[in-house]
């Protein structure tokens, strides 16, 4: 076993229902005096972001508020963001909302220093020490749902909109300095949404444990946020107005964002060019494939799941686990392959391609060829 790794964990997360109200001494101890509040278009207009809006300017920090972000942001929405950013004399960014808005406000943040484009900091290599890390905004996250994690990352997903490929933009610094995961903010999303972004934590906690990287931390973390998920989801699903289990899910999710330093696999490689493509959601996009994913991965990851069974409380061990990722896709309505998710006349080719490229394959268990990548798209269709 090659036991080397490159760890870095996350920052402060101030965590429990009500914490909102906080907001204002985040971006004093971020030292945001003047910021951009960074949303979507879905959000914008709702009663929680206008309350938080409100928590904003009663604390002297105005209302400031960017929400032109496609559910996939685009280089474009980062352009215009900017122009915003720049005209307002901004000094941070409150990003607000789910994965795209966190994304796009960390780009934001991040591209604010900058006189490369964006793409010269795509996660290729060391390409992200091109970036002026003293040119790099801070940024206080504050998600309202519970899957991507983004709040602890430090990294961005950006859509070319020439190219229709998802990117990831890195940089270290580009991880928020102040966190804030309240539940409540959490209660409004509709069923479709809990159980998308909730699958999606799933798979990045799933992948992360399956990844062959040395990483003891972000494995033992992994296996907890899987069994977060399991236990809790269902209830989140059911009654989204129970704040235990919300709560737990906003851990779950910050845990396997937190988890997947350790690598990403297939599911990922796959989502993220199909997202890029036919803008399917992110997070469902993961659970129609993920059982796939099991089959391609089989031999590798076998042994792996049994264990992991044994923790969540599964009999059957990598049967048992493969048929409970059935049954939750089944509770939450997810679609049961891509045609039924709206791919439709796919270009298989490109595709594979694009998925063979996409920096998540290097933590697949099994080795990802053109060949077999096409085989596995073909199944999940």
């Amino acid at each position: 076993m090659n036991l080397v790794g490159n760890w870095s964990y996350p920052t402060n997360i101030r965590f429990g229902v009500g914490r909102i109200t906080e907001l204002v001494d985040a971006c004093a101890q971020a030292g945001i005096k003047k910021p951009l509040f960074v949303t979507d278009k879905g959000l914008a207009s709702l009663p929680v972001t206008k309350r938080t809006l409100g928590i904003l300017k009663a604390g002297g920090l105005g209302e400031a508020v960017f929400a032109d972000v496609d559910p996939n942001p685009t280089e474009v929405n980062v352009a215009a963001g900017m122009k915003v950013y720049a005209a307002g004399g901004h000094d941070g960014v409150v990003a607000f909302g789910g994965g795209s808005a966190l994304d796009l406000g960390k780009a934001l943040a991040f591209m604010s220093g900058q006189s490369r484009p964006l793409w010269d900091f795509e996660d290729v290599g060391d390409w992200w020490t091109r970036a002026d890390a003293n040119g790099i905004a801070p940024v206080v996250a504050v998600p309202t749902t519970a899957g991507t994690g983004s709040e602890v990352g430090r990294a961005s997903v950006i859509t070319n909109s020439v190219t229709h490929e998802k990117k990831i933009i890195f940089h270290p610094k580009m991880l928020p300095l102040q966190i804030i995961c309240d539940a409540e903010l959490t209660v409004g999303m509709p069923q479709m949404i809990t159980a998308g972004t909730g699958m999606d934590a799933f798979a990045h906690c799933l992948e992360a444990f399956c990844s062959p990287h040395y990483h003891p931390m972000s494995q033992g973390i992994a296996l907890e946020g899987m069994r977060l998920v399991k236990r809790y989801l269902p209830i989140a699903y059911d009654n989204g107005s129970d704040l235990e289990a919300r709560a737990h899910m906003m851990s779950a999710a910050s845990m396997g964002a937190t988890a997947f330093q350790k690598g990403l696999g297939a599911i990922h490689a796959l989502s993220h060019p199909i997202g890029a493509v036919f803008n399917t959601h992110h997070g469902t996009t993961n659970a129609v494939v993920m059982q796939n994913v099991l089959t391609f991965n089989r031999e590798a990851i076998e042994d792996r799941l049994e264990s992991a069974a044994s923790y969540l409380g599964i009999e059957g061990g990598y049967e048992g686990f493969y048929d409970m990722v059935g049954e939750l896709n089944n509770q939450f309505s997810i679609p049961e392959n891509l045609t039924e998710l709206g791919v439709i006349n796919p270009d298989l080719e490109s595709l594979t391609k694009s998925a063979i490229a996409d920096p998540s394959t290097g933590g697949n268990p099994i080795e990802m060829t053109y060949e077999n990548t096409l085989a596995l798209l073909k199944a999940c269709l």
